[in-house]
């Protein structure tokens, strides 16, 4: 079973007691980042792009677990960058475990074996090792050669030391349905893992390779193909069904960031875990304060062709609870293969992007002498305008 059931109850009754106050905008998951600094450097990935200043800064303990009680949410994710670096993971752990929160803690699974005597095997933490394929396509995604025999080695380690696992899978346009199948596979007749997370890849705007992310169309006929050859291999998703089966096309659903908001080194992140479109200091800010009508597909143009967990789950979790009898026949049956898919929203509407990351940047540096390295920084990968101001401001602190 990729979700156990105390969880499914604890879950289940904290979105009964969200409809029952008539709460509209409620999390489901609190993606908390404690820091952004990884091992890795994944071509998909734009999740590293950051001067050292800010990859060498971290959330304290009290920090993290001041966001999961200021936000309430009954699972918390802890990705990153890579969140076994931290050198007070464990106790951040350990205080979300003693307040009986859900903990996912997302992993590469490099350090994973030398730092499990850290952890406490139990039904309130998962290990959700990333793992992007066989090893073909992990080594190149993560560009590591190697890096698919550490991550399996991790996970067996867990297993036999008694961690609930769970392998967390995006999925770039090179993989065929075939592949993906196979994978699949892989992970439940021989990881035999808990459960399986699977997404798109979402098309991150400072990713060193944009050629591999998914349009929405491709997504849903690949995973059309993939859930094809899945009938009756009982493949286990940590996932709702009606987002398996939004994932073939066949529900329409819209994006809801505020049900997997992001905590961060910076603050509260608006609107999502994967855009940075400004931060504010709490949660009743981000829920208060953000436009959340300026986002989503069909409404921003970063959006467009985003199908990703972190913005549709939340959506599928209250169509299921809207429609209980409808979420029983699709989970049954599994995601529809075949037919006609639903009608794809209109993306001609949607505002223009806004590109705000040397910005952010700029202002975390506030008060900051930067380096040359830093310099470097802003010079290849911001504009012209941050650089020069970067100059302007060293410059100044010089003085």
């Amino acid at each position: 079973m990729g979700v156990p059931f105390i969880q499914q109850v604890r879950v289940g009754s904290y979105l009964l007691k969200q409809k029952l106050k008539r709460n509209k905008k409620y999390p489901l998951v609190l993606m908390l980042e404690p820091l952004y600094r990884c091992n890795l450097a994944c071509s998909g990935c734009g999740k590293i792009d950051f001067p050292d200043h800010i990859l060498n800064k971290r959330l304290s303990v009290k920090e993290c677990i001041a966001a999961v009680e200021e936000c309430g949410a009954p699972m918390v994710s802890i990705p990153g960058g890579e969140p076994l670096l931290h050198k007070e993971i464990d106790q951040i752990v350990a205080q979300l475990v003693k307040r009986k929160k859900f903990v996912y803690l997302c992993t590469n699974a490099l350090l994973l074996e030398k730092k499990l005597h850290l952890f406490r095997p139990g039904r309130y933490l998962t290990f959700s090792v990333h793992l992007d394929g066989l090893k073909e396509h992990h080594d190149k995604a993560v560009d590591m050669e190697g890096g698919f025999e550490i991550a399996v080695s991790a996970i067996r380690a867990a297993k036999v030391a008694g961690f609930r696992v769970n392998v967390n899978c995006t999925l770039f346009d090179q993989m065929t349905a075939d592949e993906a199948a196979e994978f699949f596979e892989f992970c439940t007749k021989d990881l035999k893992v808990e459960g399986i997370t699977v997404s798109p890849g979402y098309a991150y705007e400072r990713a060193e390779d944009q050629d591999n992310f998914l349009s929405r169309e491709k997504t849903k006929n690949l995973f059309r193909d993939i859930f094809r050859r899945g009938k009756g291999k009982k493949w286990s998703f940590s996932q709702s069904s009606i987002f398996l089966d939004f994932l073939a096309g066949n529900q329409q659903l819209a994006c809801l960031p505020w049900s997997m908001p992001s905590r961060n080194v910076f603050g509260w992140q608006k609107p999502c875990y994967l855009i940075g479109d400004g931060y504010v200091s709490t949660w009743k800010e981000l829920i208060d304060e953000t436009d959340w009508n300026l986002y989503g597909t069909g409404n921003y143009e970063k959006c467009a062709n985003c199908m990703t967990h972190c913005g549709y789950e939340g959506a599928a979790v209250q169509k299921s609870i809207s429609n209980p009898l409808k979420t029983m026949w699709v989970s049954l049956r599994g995601p529809k293969t075949e037919g006609p898919m639903v009608s794809e929203i209109d993306l001609d509407k949607a505002r223009p992007a806004e590109y705000r990351h040397e910005q952010h940047i700029l202002d975390a540096m506030d008060g900051v002498v930067l380096t040359e390295r830093d310099l470097r920084w802003f010079a290849a990968r911001g504009s012209e305008t941050a650089a020069n101001e970067s100059t302007e401001i060293a410059a100044k602190k010089s003085a």
